[in-house]
């Protein structure tokens, strides 16, 4: 009997009830806990279900370029086509596309019930360990307002997936190191790698198996303990190192930001230690950017930090013979599972902030549990009042936590709330500032986006993503000079800054300054090759005159992005210009295939196969193109054209009308349509009047100088009975057609005159 009793007491304090035999523990009272945690955690996170995406969500949910079957294929093979190499996760965002698109709750929903299950997974855990009030630490580590980050934010389903595959890779391992059956070992090793290519911060979890595993057993043994997570430790340190240079090489992780010593990172990691752990003690003012500390070696006070943690540490190391290695195993497991984001690696957050609540998504795991731990063992201390106190209290504690929950959500709901929101609570987070000056930017409300980019120039003014978003607004506020004065210093306070080069490399462009341009495309790609200027650069080296490279770059652009259409196009100008047709039409096909609805592409194609004589496949093109774009006037004009050639003169004129109706006043179309009313096969549609009043006009705009419209001014007056001014505009043509010289022009209008001085009208054959 005493044996039974000691066995309920310690399920009791371990969080996990008793049943009668026979009967499944889930069923009565865990499957109703589990039940009220996930309604109390869908309740609490409700706000965040009416959030649009926020920072970073632009680069998480699935872009256009790989919607497609094989856009999956680029995300597990292609570094450059998602933002980071987390490619299961992307695989996760690229699926949920596929089922509803833009519809964000679903999104929403599904981190919130990942989060649940990575509780109901860390609860099993604690009871597989023995660890008292597993419940109220699961329930504390799915309720803590430090976890909304993870939950809210659409981009970190990163976190919450991994998060699933840690806790799961965990469990199973803690199996295997039971009965040593090596298809769960399998399993654990399985899991452990489909986190890490959900997101590599778990690679800590062989660290964390170990430390778990000396806590049990009092000491660690090589064959049994080591050996069997030599390949989790190889794996996670491979993953590890890999994200790092991702992070340094493409994401942007390096610079004058992260020019930090050895000391400086000892310093930044006893200060977020702390942090964290007073966050999770006393959850408020949560904001989304923290500020970024002053990092200063000089001064001893900061040492402080690393100094009290090392000490707490020791403390506990020297204490746990007294009072159990418990606490020292919250601990370590804490440092440990934060260590990727402790300072000692660089991430790209770290340029506006050393710690940021989403970094200890798994690590409070640890400090929540302990806490649990000790309100069970200081109820337990009352004996029966104090069990029957320990569900309402965990309870209420839990709803207490929901409520904060629900109110840190609506930081959540839209981008421009959040930044609203983090400058509220950190006045002087300069990248609040200017990404709130972006969304002005974006709205066109360009006098605010100009003050809010200044204000975070004050702040810090040498902030070099502010100078260039500056630039923008001054080009958008129609100030040319002094957008290229704040490009350029922001290339000269951050020479290692991509975005500042490709922007001042737009605005160079857009000055006619090509040269100078191509310089900054090509310092913008050397600092990050995938970065999307490639069809810049391509643009810019047609400009020069340099097609080979201009198609090296157009392609460069396709193998980083098969499915842009615009680069297909572009390229297929390039190939046009180098006189290879047929790869120019290939081209301009696939970018239709790509993207249908592409008017410049069905445009671009038609003025090819028009030049080729196939003026029936162009008026196919081009009537495409209208069909898109029914007000593209040069459309209008080539589509005419097209039916002149094919012989559909009246068809030819009524596309002309609408040319000029869309561009009056057009020279070339004026002299187009003059021409077709003057020499137009069938005497129905001719009118030389009309002619001669267009083909005046088109040659006032050229000041009489150009002989192609002086031959249609001749046509119309001739067609207009006005034969002398005829052959008068076609005499003054032919002396500046052989002036130029010009033998074809000159033979047809020598033609031409014979007929007028003979009194005859010109007629294009039938």
């Amino acid at each position: 009997m005493k044996a039974e009793a000691s066995a309920a007491r310690a399920a009791r304090r371990s969080g996990r009830g008793t049943a009668k035999p026979g009967t499944n523990s889930w069923l009565r009272p865990d499957l109703l806990r589990a039940l009220l945690l996930f309604a109390g955690l869908l309740l609490a996170y409700g706000p965040a279900y009416r959030g649009t995406p926020v920072w970073d969500d632009d680069h998480h949910l699935t872009p256009p370029a790989l919607w497609p079957w094989e856009g999956l294929g680029r995300i597990w093979t292609d570094l450059s086509a998602t933002q980071q190499y987390y490619p299961l996760t992307h695989s996760i965002f690229w699926l949920l596309h596929r089922l509803w698109g833009d519809w964000y709750p679903g999104y929403h929903i599904l981190n919130v019930l990942l989060h649940g299950v990575s509780a109901l997974l860390l609860l099993a855990i604690l009871r597989r360990l023995d660890v008292h009030g597993a419940w109220l630490a699961a329930g504390l580590w799915a309720f803590h307002p430090v976890q909304v980050e993870s939950v809210a934010w659409m981009s970190e389903l990163k976190n919450t997936l991994s998060g699933v595959f840690y806790f799961s890779a965990a469990l199973a391992y803690l199996e295997f190191d039971r009965d040593r059956r090596s298809r769960i070992w399998l399993r654990a090793f399985l899991l452990f790698l489909l986190g890490l290519l959900s997101k590599s911060v778990i690679a800590t979890l062989p660290g964390a198996l170990l430390l778990i595993i000396w806590w049990k057993q009092g000491g660690i043994q090589w064959r049994r303990d080591l050996r069997p997570l030599i390949p989790f430790i190889i794996a996670g340190i491979a993953s590890g190192l890999f994200t790092s240079w991702v992070e340094r090489t493409f994401v942007g992780a390096q610079g004058a930001s992260f020019d930090l010593t050895l000391a400086d990172r000892c310093l930044i990691a006893g200060h977020a230690f702390w942090f964290y752990l007073i966050k999770l003690i006393w959850p408020a003012s949560l904001v989304f950017i923290y500020p970024r500390w002053q990092i200063d070696g000089s001064s001893l006070w900061q040492y402080a930090f690393p100094a009290a943690a090392a000490a707490t540490v020791a403390l506990l190391a020297w204490g746990r013979k007294r009072w159990g290695a418990g606490s020292l195993v919250a601990i370590l497991y804490f440092i440990g599972t934060l260590l990727p984001a402790l300072g000692f690696f660089n991430i790209y957050p770290f340029r506006y902030s050393f710690v940021a609540d989403h970094f200890q998504y798994l690590a409070c795991a640890g400090p929540l549990a302990l806490a649990a731990a000790g309100v069970t063992k200081l109820l337990d201390h009352w004996k029966q009042p104090g069990r029957l106190l320990l569900a309402p209290f965990s309870a209420a504690l839990c709803a207490q936590l929901g409520i904060l929950v629900w109110q840190q959500c609506s930081m959540y709901s839209d981008i421009e709330t959040l930044w609203r929101t983090t400058i509220a609570r950190n006045p002087e987070c300069r990248m609040a500032y200017n990404n709130l000056a972006n969304i002005y930017l974006q709205q066109q409300n360009t006098a605010a986006a100009i003050g809010e980019f200044q204000t975070a120039l004050q702040l810090f003014p040498a902030y070099a993503d502010a100078e260039a978003g500056l630039g923008d607004a001054f080009l958008q506020a129609g100030r040319p000079a002094e957008a290229l004065a704040a490009y350029q210093k922001a290339v000269s306070e951050d020479p290692a800054y991509p975005l500042g080069h490709y922007n001042y490399g737009v605005a160079l462009a857009g000055q006619g300054r090509t040269e100078e341009a191509i310089a900054q495309y090509r310092e913008t790609l050397r600092l990050n090759p995938r970065f999307h200027a490639h069809s810049n650069l391509g643009t810019a080296l047609v400009q020069a005159g340099h097609m080979e490279e201009a198609a090296a770059e157009f392609r460069e652009a396709i193998r980083m992005n098969p499915t842009d259409a615009h680069a297909h196009n572009d390229l297929a100008g390039s190939l046009l210009l180098l006189g290879r047709k047929d790869e120019a039409a290939a081209e301009y096909r696939e970018a239709i295939r790509i993207n249908p609805a592409y008017s410049d592409a069905h445009y671009n194609l038609g003025s090819l196969l028009l030049g080729r004589g196939r003026a029936g496949e162009a008026i196919t093109e081009f009537r495409q193109a209208l069909g898109i774009n029914p007000s593209d006037a040069d459309a209008h004009y080539s589509l005419g054209m097209a039916l002149s050639q094919d012989g559909q003169p009246g068809a030819a004129i009524a596309e002309m009308a609408n040319a000029l109706a869309l561009r009056p006043a057009d020279p070339a179309i004026e002299n187009a349509l003059a021409w077709m009313l003057a020499a137009a096969p069938q005497p129905s549609i001719r009118d030389g009047a009309r002619a001669v009043q267009l083909a005046t006009r088109a040659s006032a705009a050229s000041a009489g100088r150009d002989p192609a419209i002086l031959r249609t001014l001749a046509a119309a007056y001739a067609q207009a009975g006005r034969f002398a001014e005829a052959a008068q505009s076609a005499q003054k043509a032919l002396d500046l057609a052989q002036a130029q010289p010009n033998a074809a022009l000159a033979a047809a209008l020598n033609r031409e005159i014979t007929l007028y001085k003979t009194g005859r009208p010109f007629e294009v054959a039938h």
